[in-house]
């Protein structure tokens, strides 16, 4: 099996059995992030102890790029600082837009290195980002 076809696996697992889709009891911080040009429309939810993000979660709608990329970011996270979040979410989208290719630097993303290649599909750039900037707002 090739890694596209892994990818592509776990975009769909992702997107229609997200285990981290769903509301937070409790939540320290809550964003929305919107993308009216598709209609991608998410609520990230953050549950913060001592600096580090002991949960998360969404709600909302969106395509299978967005729904995914969200779910795995949000497995990505949690367990960790902030900060530690943040240069996540700064690596995502250098990789996104093609600022790192090094294979090494990436594999900070795990999972996340699935939407590598949606950054040759421009019309879909801003279903995967969606998520990452509406953390970012949360972080900062």
């Amino acid at each position: 099996m090739d890694l596209n076809t892994i990818y592509t696996e776990l975009i769909i697992q992702h997107s229609q059995n997200s285990h981290n889709k769903r509301q937070l009891p409790i939540a320290d911080f809550k964003e929305r992030g919107h993308n009216p040009s598709c209609g991608d429309d998410i609520t990230l939810e953050i549950k913060l102890r001592d600096n580090i993000i002991e949960d998360a979660s969404y709600t909302g709608v969106g395509c299978a790029i967005s729904q995914a990329s969200t779910s795995i970011m949000i497995d990505l996270i949690k367990g960790k600082s902030k900060e530690e979040a943040l240069d996540m979410v700064e690596t995502f989208l250098a990789m996104i837009k093609k600022d790192i290719t090094d294979e090494e630097e990436l594999e900070k993303l795990e999972d996340a290195i699935a939407m590598k290649n949606i950054s040759n599909m421009p019309a879909r750039v801003k279903c995967a980002v969606l998520a990452w900037h509406t953390l970012k707002e949360i972080i900062k």
